[in-house]
């Protein structure tokens, strides 16, 4: 599922990387979630919501082709990664994140932050 924002409805309060890390990593640990809200300080109440928008930069850069296009949307093969995470230095949104195993991860369209969210600030985009 391809994701979509509407920044001014973002309140911060994190439902979202906290389903997130539930859903990917059966953990509640926001500064491991897929996506990334950041408050525009020193404006009160102003947040930018990142998350993977599948530019591909990640795949052109693995050394192992171990991210794979699927249907529009770039997935890690873990049987062919091997942990060297160029994916996650390259990724020019800064949404890709390390995991507790030393493997990088990224958004897999799984869409618990629609689902969960309380202000539908992160939404499904049309196609």
């Amino acid at each position: 599922m391809k994701l979509t924002v509407k920044e001014e409805r973002c309140s911060g309060c994190n439902v979202c990387r906290v389903v997130c890390t539930l859903q990917n990593f059966k953990t509640v640990q926001p500064s491991q979630a897929l996506l990334k809200i950041r408050g525009e300080f020193p404006d009160p109440g102003v947040y930018k919501i990142a998350f993977c928008n599948q530019c591909g930069i990640c795949a052109e850069t693995c050394p192992e082709d171990a991210i794979i296009e699927e249907n529009g949307e770039y997935n890690i093969d873990y049987e062919l990664c091997t942990g060297c995470l160029l994916c996650v230095e390259s990724c020019p949104f800064d949404v890709m994140v390390v995991t507790g195993s030393d493997y990088p991860a990224k958004c897999t369209g799984c869409g618990k932050c629609v689902e969960l969210c309380p202000r539908q600030a992160v939404l499904a985009a049309a196609d």
